[in-house]
């Protein structure tokens, strides 16, 4: 099964269709949002996953939070990312590899502030939670 694609369900299997069917933009409750799709290997499967998230641009990153609308845990995605960091996105029309760190300190302070301001969304996600929803840097690898 190593090198297998799939997507989490049908409903992420759609939102990944609609994006490559329009350069990156699909509508819905999406509509004008900021995705990406995020290629991530299973640390267990080894199987590529793709998971539609928004981004929020910051500079040369690509900032996204594995909020999981708030449930106590992490969505699998950010396990797998932990696990193997050179990621894939797909962000527009462009493809391409990425490394993956959790921003931490004041640069997570200033970027959540800018998240939160930007999609108030995200800040009710945290409220709903005990844990500190990770923030993750996305760069262009070398």
């Amino acid at each position: 099964m190593e090198g297998t694609v799939s997507e989490p369900n049908d409903w992420n299997a759609g939102i990944v269709a609609e994006f490559r069917a329009n350069e990156g933009r699909v509508g819905g409750q999406f509509e004008g949002s900021t995705l990406l799709l995020l290629h991530t290997v299973g640390r267990r499967s080894g199987i590529e996953r793709i998971n539609p998230l928004a981004y929020f641009a910051d500079g040369e990153r690509y900032l996204i939070v594995a909020s999981k609308g708030g449930h106590p845990s992490n969505p699998d995605w950010y396990f797998n990312l932990v696990a193997n960091p050179r990621v894939t996105i797909e962000v527009g029309t462009e493809t391409f590899e990425a490394d993956a760190v959790e921003a931490a300190g004041e640069d997570r302070e200033v970027v959540w502030k800018r998240i939160v301001a930007t999609a108030p969304g995200f800040g009710e996600y945290q409220k709903r939670t005990d844990r500190i929803l990770p923030v993750i840097a996305l760069t262009r690898a070398a």
